[in-house]
């Protein structure tokens, strides 16, 4: 696929999701997001970009860790998310905080920039994560640290069936690789290319719960990566594809609701 077309229908499919994002992917991420923040030991007053940040749920995290005397700057290509995260701030009404809209592979940020830089679910929907990693190395300190998440391996993420059942409707182009990084030991040996040492790995399973197939629904086609191919589908289309999607999951109905099987690794290198 080209790089461009596909950091285009990344930055548009998440204009489009950004609406839904948070209240279907909220508490289904934490697990990841908290370790990331753990693996990461951000400390009082130091700088922190979060890349690929979306609404701002880590950086605001991240914001408290640094307190007052420190800096967190997130970046996403979607200006949509962009937006919700700088309203987040400014109603919390923390200044060091901010948000820019930017590419992961060509960071807008100066040379040893930062001391701690985190990716939390972003690096599979980058064309060239290598390239997006050794921009990150590029922009920390030396001694700083790195700690990317990403979704694990396909067998292990009983939602994975939403690729296929909508590119078999319209080609979504979303991520083609998108489970690569999270098979095996690829994400870590990712970093060491980039350039990063004393590579740590983690990684565990979790369950994505939703009270009912309305929300499966919508966190699957609505307020994920499909967002965009998914507003072109018409209303038969979509209740076809609903319907599709809700049989794949079946296996994991818990009575009204699902209980979805997960899984996440997070990686940590050094500079």
């Amino acid at each position: 696929m080209d790089a461009k077309l596909q950091r285009r229908v990344q930055r548009y499919g998440w204009d489009k999701a950004a609406p839904d994002y948070e209240r279907f992917w909220a508490a289904q991420l934490e697990p990841a997001q908290s370790l990331l923040l753990a693996l990461a030991d951000i400390r009082d007053g130091e700088r922190v970009l979060d890349v690929a940040c979306g609404t701002g749920l880590v950086s605001m995290r991240a914001a408290s860790a640094t307190g007052p005397g420190g800096q967190v700057v997130g970046v996403d290509i979607s200006e949509g998310m962009v937006e919700r995260a700088r309203e987040e701030a400014a109603g919390r009404g923390i200044p060091h905080v901010t948000f820019q809209r930017m590419d992961a592979e060509a960071l807008d940020v100066p040379d040893a920039r930062f001391d701690v830089a985190i990716c939390a679910l972003g690096l599979m929907y980058v064309p060239d994560p290598l390239r997006a990693l050794q921009e990150v190395h590029r922009v920390i300190a030396p001694g700083g640290r790195a700690v990317a998440a990403v979704w694990g391996a396909r067998k292990q993420c009983g939602w994975a069936e939403i690729f296929p059942i909508v590119d078999s409707r319209v080609k979504s182009d979303v991520c083609p690789m998108f489970f690569q990084l999270g098979t095996g030991d690829t994400l870590a040996r990712t970093f060491l290319e980039a350039g990063f040492t004393n590579t740590r790995t983690e990684r565990i399973a979790t369950v994505l719960s939703y009270e009912s197939e309305e929300q499966a629904i919508g966190a699957a086609f609505a307020g994920g990566p499909v967002a965009m191919a998914y507003s072109r589908f018409d209303e038969p289309t979509r209740q076809e594809a609903h319907a599709e999607y809700v049989a794949s999951i079946a296996a994991f109905r818990r009575g009204t609701g699902y209980d979805v099987p997960g899984e996440f690794v997070v990686v940590r290198g050094e500079r």
